[in-house]
């Protein structure tokens, strides 16, 4: 059993309480996931559950931790910097369990991740690995020192849809407790037997969170349900009191106006009654004051992110090559290696496409060189979101002043209006880059692309860093934009939903195959 008591978590940097007296229990058996909007802790909390000192620099953490005997197995969202420089072989090497594993035990590991054993000896260095196979080897590391409970934040980020199907399998079948985090709706609704929820409402004054014992689908129709009928009490309620407040108001007019129009010959006698009366009316009114406050609240949810990609000028005829993409040989980006050969892609009109394949294969290699191509043509107005956010980002700069390209006093109000659309607090907006969440900088370049008037994106994982609740509105956004988008993902809510056409990079080619709102899974093709 694991345990967490009245933790409570406060952002050093704008003194925002984020988490405030949370307490959990986890038993074996247990599959919690933590959802919530970008920012609200839950990667800061999970840091905290494993080592207090990896929050230390940004957030005041307090609470505590009941282990009993249990052996704690992390999953950072991101590969340590102390740990980019080294090769694979030495990032292994510096766990004494590796050492003490047989070559069979190695030999199963890497094949339930699609890897080969030599994997584990390569002289790559992990910075350069794809960012999937650089989780595979983070998530083999951990199952290597043998752990109890599995803390795992985003295991399912860059990971190809075949290692996503083994991740489901490996969470459902583990005889512990497993508390993870993730965007994946599909690996959620398939794995995830409790759901922790943590909210920020009334413009992220005040935190929130929810512990609720069911399934991530059935947590999210009840809260609707819940929801509804709340409001539908609350604003029932509020009927009642404006028709009982309108009635009390005329009662005390009618008897104010009687006591005005008597006689002084009737004032003792008529006028004692009509004072009781409204000395009764008054106490009437106040009684139902008191009621008042108890009166059922309307619900306050957090909403997710709204605002509209793209516009008219974004459309492309349906006859308009976009790309005709050939190339014999594709390299790795070091030259080190061929990925694939004999590749062509042509895409024509405001088409969807969407490339999928194991990790390492050449997908985000693909992409750069088609973004590369893109971006030089003058008939097209493309914009590139890479996988590694920070290749675009200027991580010292804030939101705005990465947005603004003019410096003009509208265009950045203008700005702060989109960004506040996106959830972003007046403290967030002034927060260098670098120290908002994943998901907060992936934010900053949707804006980007939004502002930018695109009629061509090219995405590399555009769905990877945002909550299950805002996944719905991300993918519709895509979805009605009026222009094409060439994209890598393994997301497969956001294949089935958003691509006209699949394409798998395999080291023979790319290969074709049309899905429209299907469900994608592994041997789609």
């Amino acid at each position: 059993m694991f345990q967490i008591k009245n933790v409570s978590i406060i952002h050093k940097k704008d003194l925002r309480t984020i988490l405030k007296n949370f307490s959990l229990v986890l038993n074996d058996g247990d599959k919690a996931v933590m959802i919530g909007e970008e920012g609200n802790g839950k990667s800061t909390l999970m840091k905290w559950i494993y080592d207090n000192q990896l929050a230390e620099g940004y957030a005041e953490c307090s609470g505590e931790k009941i282990l009993s005997g249990e052996k704690l197995g992390f999953l950072p969202q991101e590969l340590p910097e102390e740990e980019k420089g080294k090769t694979v072989c030495e990032y292994f090497m510096e766990s004494p369990d590796f050492l003490d594993k047989s070559p069979k035990e190695l030999s199963k590991l890497a094949n339930d991740f699609r890897l080969e054993p030599e994997f584990y000896y390569r002289e790559q260095v992990m910075s350069s690995l794809s960012g999937g196979e650089r989780v595979k080897a983070q998530m083999m590391r951990v199952l290597l020192e043998g752990p109890t409970i599995l803390l795992l934040d985003e295991p399912s980020n860059d990971v190809d849809v075949e290692t996503l199907e083994f991740m489901e399998d490996l969470i459902n079948g583990w005889e512990h407790a497993v508390l993870f985090i993730s965007h994946d709706e599909t690996l959620i609704e398939h794995t995830a037997n409790r759901v922790i929820h943590f909210e920020q409402i009334r413009r992220k004054t005040k935190c929130r969170h929810t512990v609720a014992n069911v399934p991530y689908r059935q947590y999210v129709e009840e809260r609707l349900h819940h929801f509804e009928k709340q409001e539908q009490i609350a604003l029932g309620e509020r009927r009642e009191k404006r028709i009982r407040d309108e009635k009390i108001r005329k009662m005390e007019q009618s008897v104010g106006a009687r006591l005005d129009g008597i006689s002084k010959a009737d004032r003792d006698t008529i006028g004692r009654l009509l004072k009781k009366k409204m000395k009764n009316v008054k106490a009437m009114e106040k009684r139902f004051e008191r009621e008042d406050e108890n009166m059922t609240e309307l619900p306050e949810q957090e909403e997710a992110i709204f605002f509209k990609l793209g516009d008219k000028n974004s459309e492309i005829p349906a006859g308009k090559w976009v790309l005709q993409y050939e190339n014999e040989v594709l390299m790795a980006a070091d030259g080190s290696r061929i990925l694939a050969r004999a590749l062509e892609l042509k895409i024509k009109g405001p088409e969807k496409i969407g490339i999928i394949g194991t990790n390492g294969c050449g997908k985000t290699t693909l992409l750069s060189e088609i973004a590369a191509l893109l971006l030089e043509r003058k008939d097209l107005r493309a914009e590139y979101m890479p996988q590694n956010y920070e290749a675009l980002l200027d991580m010292d700069v804030t939101p705005v002043d990465f947005l603004d390209a003019s410096g003009d006093k509208e265009e950045r109000t203008r700005i702060r209006t989109y960004l506040g659309s996106l959830k972003y607090t007046a403290d967030e907006m002034e927060h260098p880059i670098r120290e908002l969440s994943g998901g907060q900088k992936a934010k900053v370049l949707l804006l980007k692309l939004s502002i930018s008037g695109a009629n061509v994106l090219i995405l590399d994982e555009p769905t990877r860093n945002f909550s299950p609740l805002s996944g719905p509105v991300i993918r519709r956004m895509l979805w009605e934009f009026p222009g094409a988008i060439i994209s890598v993902s393994h997301d497969r809510k956001y294949l089935s939903e958003v691509c006209d056409k699949i394409y798998r990079l395999t080291s023979e080619g790319l290969f074709v195959n049309e899905v429209r709102h299907g469900d994608v899974s592994s041997d789609t093709f």
